[in-house]
Parts: structure tokens; sequence; C-alpha cells
């Protein structure tokens, strides 16, 4: 991972703690956090701590200052949070750890939150957090406005989450398919574009009797597959975006026949659909229309769809051939991580005869899409394209976070129950607060870990 990477951070409550019993939960998972970031904060001076940190131990709070920074208002729409900002709203945008600092141990503890915060405190802290917010959105204006981006650099701003409006300019180039030198840029991308819909004319808009059994298969499993590509966002089932999707992904499997078409694939197609119609489409998703965008800017949207996906899945070409071995790797590396950092969640998983494979598979297979709710993909997202060809080996300690998040709970139920309640996670009322504690524990993981692999095997 770049150096200079900034960790998630937690939501600050918006008045003073309530201390009655029903705020315990609450309370714990707080002190919890607090207790892996002062461990974070102890290695990264070099002092030495037990490889084990246990999500279930229970510890007082952290007492050193840390940055206060209260939460935007949670119920705004999909639109407000992440497709309809404009550069009238940049000082009040919610980009998800926005706070800039030069050490890795500040970084950390921005996400920590204080517990008796006084109203002037919080007052003084949201001012703050607006400044950093215009800081943070001029680092990237500064990225993006040189004829030669510094990818590195845009890496390590993108990995704490990137503005909306500004999401699809950065993945393109994050993910290569832009090139850096802004001088290029629109040329190659005309290009890339054009050369997209030449290979669909070969291979897609040709009769079933110039296909062999095989391709024809392939195609009938895509059809059956689209609509049932996130089935509870309905914009996705508009016959344009439909057939957008079979296009992209019957194009993508014919130029790819070490793979062919995999089921899942689907489904890392949306985020980038989201994206870059966002670029032409305002408002809440919901209220999306077709209709209002030209059919030049389709055929681009659908152009860039496809070369981004092929850069993604270039990076992860064996999860998606004959027995998808990249992906049982992983799940395997997967199963160790969890065993070393929650040794007693572990056991239990072993001991009732769960197998990662009954639920892990999926989760590489779809990289979360569905065990997440829809409108943090994309945040999510951030950070899988910030890691570049590191992202394979960074999903193991991102998932291990994931799960881990239900450590407790799992270590009660009997084999049946864990099934169930891992292929219904109650994730549905998530907010950016979770999903930064999730990926603050893998930067923290990974930081302990990947580079010690006989920690794995003590």
């Amino acid at each position: 991972m770049p150096s200079g990477r900034e960790g998630g951070r937690g939501k600050e409550p918006s008045e003073g703690i309530d201390r009655s019993p029903s705020t315990n939960t609450s309370l714990n998972l707080e002190w919890r956090l607090n207790q892996t970031l002062r461990n974070v904060q102890g290695l990264l001076k070099g002092r030495t701590f037990p490889g084990r940190i246990l999500l279930t131990r229970k510890s007082e709070p952290l007492h050193d200052s840390a940055s206060l920074q209260p939460s935007k208002d949670q119920t705004r729409t999909y639109s407000e949070n992440h497709l309809g900002m404009d550069e009238s709203a940049e000082n009040n945008a919610e980009v998800s750890g926005d706070v800039i600092n030069n050490s890795k141990i500040q970084k950390i503890k921005s996400s920590t939150v204080s517990s008796d915060g006084s109203p002037s405190d919080m007052q003084r802290s949201l001012s703050e957090s607006r400044s950093t917010d215009s800081a943070r959105l001029g680092r990237f204006r500064k990225e993006l406005s040189g004829q030669n981006v510094v990818l590195e650099n845009l890496r390590e701003l993108s990995w704490s989450g990137i503005p909306p409006y500004m999401r699809p300019i950065v993945w393109r180039l994050l993910l290569g398919y832009a090139p850096p030198n802004s001088d290029r840029r629109e040329g190659v991308l005309a290009r890339k574009r054009s050369e997209y819909f030449e290979c669909v004319s070969l291979y897609y808009d040709i009769p079933d009797s110039e296909r062999s059994d095989d391709e024809i298969t392939m195609l009938r499993q895509i059809a059956v597959d689209c609509p049932r590509t996130v089935p509870d966002v309905t914009f996705f089932q508009h016959p344009l975006v439909q057939k957008s999707l079979e296009r992209i992904l019957y194009t993508w499997a014919i130029r790819h026949p070490a793979s062919g078409y995999v089921q899942g694939i689907n489904d890392l197609v949306t985020p980038f659909l989201i994206v870059f119609l966002s670029e032409h489409l305002s408002g809440n998703i919901g209220d999306w229309s077709m209709s209002d965008l030209s059919p030049e800017k389709v055929s681009n949207v659908e152009a860039d769809c496809y070369w981004c996906l092929s850069k993604l899945l270039d990076g992860m070409q064996d999860h998606y051939t004959f027995a998808q071995p990249g992906i049982q790797r992983l799940v395997f590396k997967l199963k160790e991580l969890v065993r070393r950092i929650d040794e007693p969640v572990s056991r239990h998983m072993e001991e009732q005869g769960l197998e990662f494979l009954q639920f892990a598979f999926r989760w590489f297979n779809c990289l979360l899409i569905r065990e997440v709710p829809f409108h943090l993909v994309t945040r999510l997202w951030d950070t899988y394209l910030a890691e570049g060809d590191g992202l394979p080996e960074f999903l193991v300690y991102i998932f291990a976070s994931f799960l881990l998040t239900w450590s407790e709970t799992l270590r009660k139920y009997d084999f049946q129950d864990m099934v169930m309640f891992l292929q219904h996670l109650p994730t549905q009322a998530w907010t950016h607060h979770e999903l930064e504690m999730v990926l603050s524990r893998a930067y923290m993981w990974h930081t302990m870990f990947n580079n010690s692999p006989s920690h794995l095997s003590g």
C-alpha cells in the first residue's frame, strides 16, 4: 500500500454521550476501535505488541487528544451523498477519511472519537472538518489539473474516498484506461471507444448461426443473469441498461476465452455503470432516465465500462479461469488470517464444520457487492482501485475485517445459524461509519501481517 494513506474516520455523535444501559453496545464498539487504534499507534512508534487482536476484547476509552470529527446527516438521498455533488457544494462535500495529515499516526488517530466533547468543541470541530474538506478537494483538483497526473499521489488521495463528481475521471486514471497525460487523454478514449464497438460488431451483432454451441449457451446464460444484477436497484432493469450490460459481458467473455463468462462478473460492471452515468445524469438514481441521454453518451458509457472491467480483471485473471484457483487461494489465506487475529471465532467455526468456501467464495467472486448496501459500493471501490496491483492480496484483509465485525455473534451460533447469518448479513442500515471501520482495521492488519507471513503460521 502507498505509504501516505489515510485511515477511515469514525462517526461522531452529534450530542453528548448518553450513559444509559441502552448505549452500552455502541460505547463498547467505540472502545474496541480505540483499543485497536492505540495498538496501531504503538506499532507505528516501533513498540511491539501481540499479533492477535480480539475484536471482542473490552477496553477503556482512549484518552489521548484526537481530532473530533462530527458526522454529516446520514438521511440524505443517494444522489446527494454520491452522485449529485457539483462544484457549488464542494465546501460541504462528504469525502470519507478527509483529514489530511503527514504522519501515519495522525491519520489513524483521526478515526477516533471523543466521548465527552463539549458543544463548543463540536462547533469548532465542524468548522475544522469543512475546512479540511476544502483542502482535500483542493489536493484532488491540483493532482488532476497538471499536464501529467502522478498516479502514486492520486492513489494515496483516493484510498480514503474520492469526491463523487471527480470519481469518473479518477477511476479511469487509476485503472490505466485514461492516460496520465492530459493532452493524449481525449484521443485515447475516443480510439478505445471506437475499438470496443468494432468488437461488438464482430462478436455480438451477428446471427446465432455464426456462433458456436458454447457461445450460444454463454450468451443465453448472460441474458438470464442480467435481470438478476442488483435487483433491488430498479434502474438496472431498464432495457437499454440491460442491453448494454449484455453486450459488455458477452464481448468481454469472447475476448477472454481462458475464462469466458463466469457468474458474478455481471455484478462487477454495475459500479462502473453508476459512476460513468453520473457524469451525465443528476439527482436520485431512482429518478434517472436513459431517455435523457444521447445515443453517443450511452455508447461512451458502455465502452468505458467495458474497458474498465477489462482493466480490473486483468489483475485477477486466475479468479475466473477454470475452477477459479485465484479465489480458492485467497479464501485459504482469509481462513489463516482470521485464525491468527481471532482464534476463538476461528476455532468455533471449525468445530461447527463451517468452511470458509461456503460463504467467502461469493465475497471474492463479487467483491462484496451483494453484501454491502449499494450506495456504499462506489466508496468501497475507491479503495479497491487505489490498491492497484495489490488489490487481490488486500481483499483478504478487508474481508477478514468484514467478517470479524460479527465476531461475538458468530461465536453464539451453531452451523445452521452461522450459514443463514452469513448469507443475510445485517448491513442494510450501514453508513460510511461502519464501512470506514472495516477499512481501517484492514489497513492495520495489512500493516501488521502482509510483510511478515510467518505471523500467520505462528
